[in-house]
Order: C-alpha cells, then structure tokens, then sequence
C-alpha cells in the first residue's frame, strides 16, 4: 500500500468515525427526545420506533438494507462499503450518544435547529469524502449522479419532505411537522455550506505592464499557475497584460502579496468562484 493511498484510507476512517459520530449525537440528544423527525431513514426510524417496541438504532438498520442493495452498481465498491461502515457506526453512536450524554428536551425550537444543525454537518463532512450514513443520504448520492447540478443539501430536502408527512400521520401532531421541517432546513444549510466551502476558490485579475514577472513570481512563489492575455490600455492606448489565476480563498493574502510585490503598481481585482475543476481543485 503506498503512503498516498494509505493516508487516503486513514482520512475515510477518520471522517467516516466523526461523521457518524455527529449525525448519532444530533439524533439522540435533541431530536429523538423530542419527537422530532428530521428526515431520511433516521427519522423514519423515529417515527416507526414511537409506534413499536423496536429502537432506533435497529430499524435504522433494517431501513437501510434496501437501499444498499440497491447502490451497489451505481456509487461502486467504496463508496459503498464505507455507507455499512458508517450504516454500523451510526446506530453504535446513537446507543452511546443515547447511554453517556443527556437529552435536551427544554424547547423543541432549539433542539430542532441544534440537532438538525449538528447531523448536517456530521452529514455534509461524509460527502465531501463521498460516504454516506445510508439511508436518504446514501439515496442523495444516488441522485447526485443523475442530477448533478442540484446541491446535496437541496436533494435531501425533497426527499426528506415525505418523510416528514409519514411522521405527521405516525405521531399526529402539526408541531411535529414544523420542527421537523427546521431540523431538516437547518441540516440542508450546513451540507450545503460545507460543499460550497470545499469548491470555493478566488479568482484573481491583474493588470499589469510587468505581465513575466508577475506570471514568473506566481509560478515560482505559489502553487498556483496563471494564464497571460495581451491588452492594452483603453485611454491611453498603452501596451498591458491581464494575468488571471485561480487560489483557494485560505492563501487569497499570501498571493495578492506575490502580486504586490512584483508589480506594486498593477492593477488587481477579486472575484468569488464556487466551483472549480481541474488539477488542484476537484477532479471530474
């Protein structure tokens, strides 16, 4: 096993524990106790263990055994393997989370959004290494491949939707409804601010009439290459170089310092990109 592929592993267990942990906590602490159904098989789980004397943790399980049946063409072998890892993982946590930590059951406003909040982020860390809990987050990455331009967070709020309705006829109760709603819009925001987050990069735009060595202290001093375009000045007619680079927005300072430094007098600017592909950032 090489170091490369080997620290890859390690960071898929790692993330796969974390995750799992996260979205096992959110369950038990605030959700659950308050009856509170925050979508996908968890919390068709909840509703189903509230009319039948079978825990969460195991109908979980059972729930989940279709859709991994399921996903095995579709996500591949690791994806897939990692989904039972963390299928096993979450209902360990729930039963720990449910053992070792106190329920919150003070106001169920704040237990949806906690909770809803924390198993988003449990939720969102295990895509961006793409893994799944199972369940409606492993029906979301199903989806993803046939619509890829719909954000994760938005394709589990569609189906996690239904089961909300399930759970207002199981518990009958509209407030069911409506905290469950905030539990699920808040766990949406979360995956997607964390995806959104892993793609965001800058785009930087330099003006210069120094364009080699701007475009030689960029490719020297950074890890970042850059693209030259031929200009010139609109009024004054003069000779320029527009010199555009992409960076991720954590050495967004340390660039614009490279650029100030070989051309104090250029002229740069800053644009948001959400999304990049290609060597660097993510690859197709």
């Amino acid at each position: 096993m090489t170091g490369g592929k080997g620290r890859e592993i390690a960071m898929d267990l790692l993330v796969s524990v974390v995750g799992s942990a996260l979205v096992g906590m959110g369950l038990s602490v605030f959700t659950v106790p308050n009856d509170i159904a925050p979508g996908g098989v968890s919390g068709l789980a909840t509703a189903l263990a509230y009319i039948t004397p079978i825990r969460v943790s195991v109908w979980t399980v059972a729930l989940n055994v279709p859709l991994l049946i399921g996903a095995w063409r579709m996500l591949g072998r690791r994806s897939l393997l990692y989904t039972l890892l963390c299928t096993g993982l979450l209902s360990l946590f729930i039963e720990l989370s449910d053992t070792l930590l106190p329920a919150y059951t003070n106001n169920a406003l704040l237990a949806a959004i906690y909770g809803g909040g924390i198993m988003g982020l449990g939720v969102g860390i295990l895509f961006l290494r793409n893994i799944s809990t199972g369940g409606t987050d492993l029906l979301a990455l199903m989806l993803k491949k046939v619509l890829p331009n719909v954000n994760n967070g938005t394709l589990l709020l569609g189906v996690d939707t239904v089961v909300v309705l399930l759970a207002v006829v199981i518990f009958r109760d509209i407030d069911v409804a409506l905290y469950s709603i905030v539990a699920i819009m808040a766990s949406s925001r979360i995956i997607d601010l964390l995806a959104e987050g892993a793609d965001y990069a800058k785009v930087i735009y330099v003006v210069t009439d120094r364009g080699e060595a701007v475009a030689e202290a960029l490719n020297t001093q950074t890890s970042r290459g850059s693209t030259v375009i031929p200009a010139y000045g609109g009024y004054t007619g003069d000779g320029k170089q527009v010199i555009f680079t992409v960076t991720r927005r954590t050495v967004l300072t340390q660039t614009l310092r490279v650029i100030k430094q070989a051309d104090p007098r250029a002229f740069t600017f800053v644009t948001d990109s959400t999304e990049v592909h290609g060597e660097g950032f993510k690859e197709d």
